[in-house]
């Protein structure tokens, strides 16, 4: 899987633990009588592991060095030399060319080309990163990392069948993998089958009921099929779980809207607006409600807001000039807006009219 900044999590988080300061030592065969003893390596290796694992690139690279000239064939430093270069040097020919000399001198390791295919993915090497992922499940037919990326390369290759079956195959070795189970759901979805979308995300919030897009995605789905109350509650799940989900709120309130619920869209619309002052179209649709309410100032302000957040909206101008026709009687104001309207693109036989009226 891909890494940032932070340490591999199928090797780093034994590695913080101490595990690999036990590994058995290289084979005797490695070593010849006028060599320093493999206590020697080894004291060096361990000490490289323990200024990584501090933080000290530098000294850990200078360690994991001097444990290679004492032993080249030591392919646990070859590893971790990989490691540093990559994570914190952000070196990735040198890490690529470390994992190869671990690879070279010890048994074949899913782990170890895990961490090789992370470069090549990095470096957008995708094909390359294909190839030794593949070789992970040779090796190591149940490695989820390795499925969870060729996945994912798939996905963002937009070869939806194989993405489909990498993620399907992940699930058999873990049913329950959230990741899968939800980009399985969002690539169902594209194509349209969004029986198979719901029928994942149903098994995902059962194993997982915190997931907050699982809930997400269920309800935009409900609301796709007219079925605002499943919808309704769905939306609520996810706001239950992430209070800040925005888009969340924002197609909760137009459920509501949709229900005759204006308080309620109201109250949803104002919780965007408090996470996302800036969000135009909140605005603007928390104008359409206050206008339904009759609460004309309150449209009027949300109206305007809209149209100085996003000057440039043809949808905007349209809406206000359509409040200052119809509500404020004000068809100097209301021109002005249509205009505007038309001028961004906009095309309305009805508002054609009135501008030809008004003297265009």
């Amino acid at each position: 899987m891909r890494q940032g900044p932070s340490c591999s999590r199928h090797f780093l988080t034994s590695l913080l633990l101490g595990c690999l300061l036990a590994l058995t030592p290289s084979s005797p065969e490695a070593w010849s009588a006028s060599s320093p003893s493999p206590d020697a390596a080894r004291r060096s290796y361990e000490r490289g592991v323990a200024l990584f694992r501090e933080g000290n690139a530098d000294g850990a690279i200078e360690a994991l060095k001097k444990a290679l000239a004492q032993n080249p064939r030591l392919a646990e430093a070859h590893h971790v030399l990989g490691l540093v270069y990559f994570q914190s040097k952000r070196n990735p020919d040198e890490a690529i060319q470390a994992y190869k000399q671990s690879l070279k001198y010890g048994p074949p390791s899913a782990e170890i080309l895990n961490d090789l295919a992370d470069v090549y993915l990095a470096q957008g090497r995708g094909e390359e990163a294909e190839q030794v992922l593949r070789q992970v499940l040779d090796i190591a037919p149940g490695n989820e990392e390795a499925h969870l990326d060729l996945a994912r390369l798939y996905e963002e290759r937009h070869d939806r069948p194989n993405a489909v079956k990498m993620y399907q195959a992940l699930l058999r070795v873990r049913p329950d993998h959230a990741e899968a189970m939800y980009h399985l759901a969002s690539l169902y979805e594209s194509q349209g089958d969004l029986k198979q979308a719901r029928d994942y995300l149903s098994r995902l919030t059962q194993a997982n009921p915190r997931h907050a897009d699982a809930w997400y995605m269920l309800g935009r789905l409900a609301e796709r099929g007219n079925d605002l109350h499943a919808a309704a509650a769905a939306l609520k799940e996810a706001i239950a779980v992430k209070a800040d989900l925005v888009d969340a709120h924002y197609n909760l309130a137009f459920v509501y809207r949709s229900q005759g619920l204006l308080a309620d869209a109201e109250r949803e619309f104002l919780e965007v607006i408090r996470y996302r002052p800036e969000y135009a179209e909140a605005h603007l649709n928390l104008g359409m409600v206050y206008t339904s309410l009759n609460r004309l100032e309150e449209a009027e302000r949300e109206y305007e807001r809209a149209v100085a957040l996003k000057p440039n909206s043809a949808e905007a101008h349209y809406n206000l000039g359509v409040f200052y026709e119809l509500h404020r009687k004000d068809m100097g104001r209301a021109l002005a807006q249509y205009r505007r309207y038309r001028d961004l693109g906009g095309r309305d036989e009805r508002v054609e009219r009135i501008i030809g009226l008004g003297g265009m």
